[in-house]
């Protein structure tokens, strides 16, 4: 792989070093420090002309200074004469604002996507956008990879007696729906009104979970409290237990002290975005081994596709 190279930026350098190992390709150096006003400075160490290159670099919290570190990590690639840029963004940060839902609103999902093709990447390679459509805000190639198939084999070996797949909204039927399909289980749906942002009131379930271990799935976990109250309600409706399956760990505000206290039994996460503390009900897989799989897929000119058949 003497054409292929791969760097890190500073919001998720385990992941990088991960992928590294598991594509035996070293993590090629790149000098990333601040002027005294914060200003982020960016010095690619190794020659990267006519390379294909490879970035990680989710830009999760701080979301403003992952993003624009990204951003000049790129330009000064390009400015060095590299063959292709790849940006590897695991989690895609400002993804919830992906329409307008009320007026005079940016859709800067939108805006995001043309900051990173305007700076120079070549194709984008992430894991559960939050909205699908959101390959289309780009005009380069975009793999946005399912993160659920993180979580099938862990399931498995629960054994569960009696599971059930839940959608915690209607919004996410779709991906509960996919995952139901590959586990061969039925779904029930966790009917909520959010009443505003970051606060979910649940209304209702509809679906028996009655003596069922319920497995929740969504793309993303923020505050928890869509998470929580929806594993209260299923155990309130007769759910034996509850299993969390989310893709991002987002776990902002009181995110930690509701899983503690909750109803949820087990969160089970990727590493997409780096946990900021450690907790016996969070359990963490990687997302290495798919990601570097996916590099070198894209780098062999293989099908990225037929990994989900």
């Amino acid at each position: 792989m003497s054409h292929y190279m791969i760097f890190s930026g500073t919001a998720n350098p385990e992941l990088a070093q991960k992928i590294s190992d598991y594509l035996d390709v070293p993590v090629s150096k790149a000098n990333i420090t601040k002027f005294s006003d914060g200003e982020i400075s960016v010095q690619i160490s190794e020659s990267v002309r006519g390379k294909d290159v490879y970035i990680i670099q989710p830009t999760c919290a701080p979301a403003n200074k992952n993003l624009m570190e990204l951003l000049i990590m790129v330009d000064a690639l390009k400015r060095s004469s590299a063959g292709s840029i790849n940006a590897v963004v695991p989690y895609y940060g400002y993804a919830r604002q992906d329409r307008k839902a009320a007026p005079r609103v940016p859709i800067t999902a939108k805006l995001v996507a043309d900051m990173m093709e305007k700076a120079g990447i070549d194709r984008v390679v992430t894991i559960d956008l939050h909205a699908a459509q959101i390959q289309g805000f780009f005009n380069i190639p975009v793999d946005n990879l399912y993160g659920a198939n993180l979580f099938l084999d862990y399931i498995k070996d629960k054994h569960f007696k009696n599971p059930i797949v839940a959608s915690p909204d209607i919004g996410g039927v779709a991906r509960a729906r996919y995952f139901a399909q590959k586990l061969g289980l039925d779904m029930v749906i966790v009917d909520k009104r959010r009443q505003k942002a970051n606060e979910a009131e649940v209304m209702n379930i509809i679906g028996d979970v009655e003596g069922k271990d319920v497995i929740l799935i969504d793309d993303m976990i923020d505050t928890a409290g869509t998470m929580v109250k929806g594993a209260k309600a299923l155990k309130d409706k007769g759910a034996t237990s509850v299993m969390a399956c989310c893709t991002h760990p987002v776990l902002s505000g009181p995110a930690y002290e509701r899983i503690e206290s909750g109803a949820i039994d087990e969160l089970v996460v990727s590493d997409t975005i780096p946990l900021k503390q450690k907790s016996d009900k969070i359990k963490v897989l990687s997302t290495a081994k798919l990601l570097s799989e996916v590099i070198r897929r894209i780098y062999n000119n293989e099908s990225v596709n037929s990994l989900f058949k």
